[in-house]
């Protein structure tokens, strides 16, 4: 059986995870609220819309990325490679 410790401890992170849920669920609505509060009533469709970019440039975008993260994590891929990771 298991001990009264051992049940008070498990009792103790149930209920605080309980407690953080609901404080954070109460967060997150104040906040959607106030936000939606802030915002006008009407959008317009361009104002929902994201910058249209070809797809030369997504392609352009793409290489930069990989390539400034070979050369940030480059040394550290190497390495575990070498360890057999």
């Amino acid at each position: 059986m298991i001990s009264v410790l051992a049940q008070e401890r498990v009792l103790g992170a149930a209920m605080g995870s309980m407690i953080t849920g609901v404080i954070v669920f109460e967060q997150r609505k104040s906040i959607y609220k106030s936000i939606s509060k802030n915002q006008p009533q009407f959008t317009t469709q361009s104002q929902m819309r994201e910058p249209s970019l070809g797809k030369k440039s997504h392609f352009e975008f793409a290489n930069l990325w990989n390539k400034a993260v070979d050369q940030t994590l480059g040394r550290a891929i190497e390495f575990l490679s070498s360890r057999g990771w």
